[in-house]
């Protein structure tokens, strides 16, 4: 049966554009070369933490949501999305195997007049000089003129329930004008505004700024917290204040590491074609580097916050609370609790954790206790770390029952635990 959309890679950026499209009315089929999403999806289940509930998985499904892992799909549809994830690799350049191959997939079965767009996070110039070529070899039409391209990258925060996917503006940059207007037609049907960028570069710019806005600001307040620190002053004061500034100034503040999906990419270590790469962002390598050792700065204030109190880590029981990335979501990605965890068992310590989002956890393989009270777990404990700050979470009644508490987030309240 024919589709209006599919939905090519039904992770963490697909699903959510697949539940905004079903509830617009719009058909949607949705492909993945895994067939495990496709299995978890058909039986009502969420393949991706921290995404969509079980409830949101039966009502895509009942709105005519298909999820397949048959490509066949793919040429019988008039709008087709990429949403691949494009990970880090090993040297910290984004992988895009995945991407060529939903490109590939899709270039198969391409037909005339459809219009493809690409939500995945990528380096400035992959649509122009990666997914279209390959597109053209694979389908022998030519973008802009047989089939539009377009470069709309996701602006997704997960669990977020202020700026839904109807409340986010939309950016697009197509390769033509008419590949701009055919893409803004099709988000206009899901989102309140949509945004026309230049061409695809400008789009996929847009993201890499977004992305390392949020990394550089991140870096800022995690050096400000080691220095305040050292001067005894207390940042989180410091933040309160300076954020009542009405301009010039947006509030940031510091953790234990930047987890997430959102990774920062320096465009200027990236290869262009037919252009000089120019300099690099040195601002973005330096931010990468200062939030890469926060981990080891949590894990310093630990052994001496035990020393203090005449402990050593090594042999010490010490209570995680919160192992995901952000608050009030399952969503693990890049979080900074399983290597602050790692570091503490080779030092030796006892580690347990407690997550009222993550009922099974595992460092290196090895499954982590999970504590099933909380506050007995945090009065038995050496030391407790809050290293996420759930809305579950009575952090006053935990500052009462923990022996020691060290709060990266800044979320006690003043006085009643150590904070980073």
């Amino acid at each position: 049966m024919p589709a209006d959309l599919a939905v090519i890679g039904l992770g963490h950026l697909g699903l959510p554009l697949v539940q905004a499209a079903v509830a617009a009315g719009i058909d949607t089929v949705g492909y993945d070369t895994d067939p495990r999403p496709c299995a978890e999806l058909r039986a009502g289940r969420t393949p991706v933490e921290g995404s969509l509930t079980a409830s949101e998985i039966r009502r895509m499904l009942s709105g005519g949501f298909r999820p397949t892992t048959s490509a066949a799909e793919l040429g019988r549809v008039r709008t087709a999305v990429i949403c691949s994830p494009t990970p880090l690799g090993p040297d910290r350049t984004v992988d895009l195997t995945a991407l060529r191959d939903a490109a590939r997939a899709l270039a198969a079965r391409l037909r005339p007049h459809t219009t493809v767009l690409l939500e995945s996070a990528v380096p400035p110039g992959t649509t122009e000089n990666v997914l279209r070529p390959l597109l053209e070899e694979g389908s022998g039409l030519v973008a802009g003129r047989d089939f539009h391209l377009a470069c709309s990258p996701s602006r997704l925060d997960p669990g977020n329930r202020t700026h839904t996917y109807a409340s986010t503006p939309k950016v697009i940059g197509g390769l033509t004008p008419a590949c701009t207007e055919s893409a803004a037609a099709f988000y206009g049907r899901l989102t309140d505004k949509v945004v026309r960028a230049r061409g695809p570069r400008e789009a996929e710019m847009t993201k890499v700024l977004e992305t390392n806005f949020r990394h550089v600001n991140i870096a800022l307040v995690n050096e400000m917290a080691v220095a305040c620190h050292d001067l005894g002053v207390d940042l989180w004061d410091v933040i309160r204040c300076a954020e009542t500034k009405p301009f010039g100034f947006h509030p940031f503040r510091p953790g234990p590491g930047v987890g997430g999906h959102g990774v920062p990419v320096d465009p200027g270590s990236l290869p262009y074609s037919g252009r000089t790469p120019g300099h690099p962002l040195r601002m973005v390598s330096l931010a990468q580097e200062i939030n890469e050792r926060m981990p080891s700065y949590v894990i310093q204030r630990c052994a001496t916050l035990l020393n203090e109190h005449g402990k050593s880590v090594r042999g010490a029981r010490v209570l995680l609370l919160g192992v995901t990335y952000k608050p009030d979501s399952a969503d693990q990605e890049a979080a900074p609790a399983r290597e602050i965890a790692g570091r503490l068992m080779d030092m030796g310590a006892q580690i347990g954790y407690h997550d009222p989002h993550v009922l099974d956890w595992r460092v290196r393989q090895l499954p982590v206790p999970r504590a099933d009270s909380l506050y007995e777990a945090a009065a038995a404990a050496d030391l407790t770390v809050l290293l996420q700050q759930h809305r579950t979470y009575d952090l006053q009644g935990l500052a009462v029952k923990a022996q020691l508490l060290l709060d990266t987030r800044g979320a006690t309240p003043a006085g009643a635990a150590h904070r980073l």
